[in-house]
């Protein structure tokens, strides 16, 4: 079931939604970037669960690390401490800056669906979906989502042109989806 958001609520604040296997993910306005950012660097919990609830682990959440390097631009993952692969990454743009720090992945859905903010218009998983075929989460609050997406716009790889997230092409956030798992480290630097 898709949320729709009100027209008035869009119309104060440019928000981009995305309907991720029936949940809200989206990029809020530029100041809900910085009061996000200021959320990340203190205790408060990543995701909208209740904060007593233990963060789910999967089978890479203790041997697997994600780096990416915001001024490289790449995704570096280890196993066991050594590098595994590298996958070049497009990351955000001037004013929805990646926020830096550590996280742990929250998300991980095949196939998403997105709901464009505006029109309302829902894009169903192919290839004119603008998050590809994989959504891979790590950062969260109530207005916005951060991840790892595929993108059919493969030019925009390497440069800083996204509202925060990291995109990669098809191909690789499918091969980076299989090698992580719920609780995965994701530490990005500058």
């Amino acid at each position: 079931m898709a949320v729709r958001a009100q027209k008035s609520v869009l119309a104060r604040h440019l928000m981009l939604l995305f309907i991720i296997g029936g949940a809200m993910v989206g990029l809020g306005q530029r100041n809900g970037l910085d009061r996000y950012a200021q959320a990340l660097q203190s205790s408060a919990p990543l995701d909208t669960s209740a904060p007593s609830e233990e963060p789910a682990m999967g089978p890479r959440a203790y041997d697997t690390r994600l780096v990416v390097d915001l001024s490289d631009r790449v995704v570096y993952l280890y196993r066991h401490d050594k590098i595994k692969a590298r996958y070049r990454v497009a990351i955000g743009q001037k004013g929805w800056e990646t926020p830096q720090g550590n996280f742990r992945i929250k998300q991980m859905i095949p196939h998403p669906t997105w709901q464009h903010p505006l029109t309302d218009e829902i894009f169903p998983p192919g290839l004119d979906n603008p998050l590809g075929d994989r959504w891979i989460g790590f950062a969260a609050d109530t207005t916005m989502k951060i991840g790892f997406h595929g993108t059919r716009e493969i030019n925009s790889i390497g440069k800083a042109v996204s509202h925060g997230c990291l995109r990669m092409t098809n191909q690789n956030v499918r091969s980076l989806y299989e090698e992580v798992s719920l609780g995965t480290i994701v530490t990005v630097r500058p």
